[in-house]
């Protein structure tokens, strides 16, 4: 429900916004799940329900490589042996972006919006049409190259080698999405920091707040003197530090907000 209390911080968000000069926004995964997609953590998170991935993912793919790739290729082994990641996989292969994410193209459409930093990997900020995105989890829809970063469509790489090949340097390939245990990639970890610190005002949406390096994005930004408007159901970590909160979902916020900006031209 849209209070009054909620339009009058529309309504001074949209003018802080509609003043700056460097948007960014963070966005968690509490924009996917408006789409259908389960959370991680929380009620109903998907590793509430079958525990949270090894922690040594990362070092386990390294050290045996071709396994992984082996069990990747094979989605209805993996979906045997975890039914509620079988469901998991397929809300994300079905979600469609929401009312939030097309706010944010049409925010970026009119120059209001710099950079979306997000930390959800469904990919769908670029399928609503968003341009400037930096995915710092990755995106499941990409492979990546572990020594040059290039990224290749899964659909239309073609797999040859066991595990492939990058086409550029013949570095190897595995999944763009983040594993625990892998450093964020430093190219989107440099495109992050450079937005954060160059940032006048953020939009935080649907973020716990707690995953870092993400979570520690508001808070410099709002050490070097940005604007900081939250949005989002209930309060988090970095609801202390927000300039405005705006208690609600992000897709029925930001269409708001985002037409009060258009309105002042």
């Amino acid at each position: 429900m849209i209070t009054d209390e909620i339009k009058k911080l529309i309504d001074i968000a949209a003018e802080k916004i509609h003043g700056a000069s460097h948007v960014v926004a963070l966005v968690g995964a509490g924009m996917s799940a408006e789409s259908g997609i389960p959370t991680y953590r929380g009620s109903g998170g998907i590793w509430t329900k079958i525990g949270e991935p090894d922690p040594r993912s990362f070092q386990n793919f390294m050290n045996d490589p071709k396994l992984w790739w082996e069990r990747m290729l094979n989605p209805d082994l993996v979906n045997e042996e975890s039914p509620e990641r079988a469901k998991f996989t397929k809300a994300l292969a079905e979600a469609k972006p929401n009312p939030g994410h097309f706010a944010l193209v049409e925010l970026e459409k009119m120059g209001k919006l710099d950079t979306i930093i997000t930390q959800n990997v469904d990919g769908l900020h670029r399928i609503a049409g968003n341009n400037n995105v930096a995915e710092i989890h990755g995106n499941r829809n990409y492979y990546r190259c572990l020594d040059c970063s290039s990224r290749f469509l899964r659909d239309e790489f073609t797999i040859i080698d066991i595990p492939p090949k990058c086409p550029n340097c013949q570095g190897m390939i595995k999944g763009d999405g983040v594993m625990f245990g892998e450093p964020i990639p430093s190219d989107v970890l440099a495109r992050c920091i450079t937005a954060t610190q160059n940032c006048d005002a953020m939009l935080v949406l649907g973020t716990s707040g707690t995953v870092y390096p993400a979570a520690s994005f508001p808070t410099e930004a709002y050490m070097n003197g940005a604007y900081i408007v939250e949005i989002n159901p209930e309060r988090t970590p970095i609801s202390d530090i927000v300039t405005t909160q705006i208690a609600g979902a992000t897709g029925d916020i930001l269409p708001l907000l985002v037409e009060k900006i258009r309105e002042m031209g």
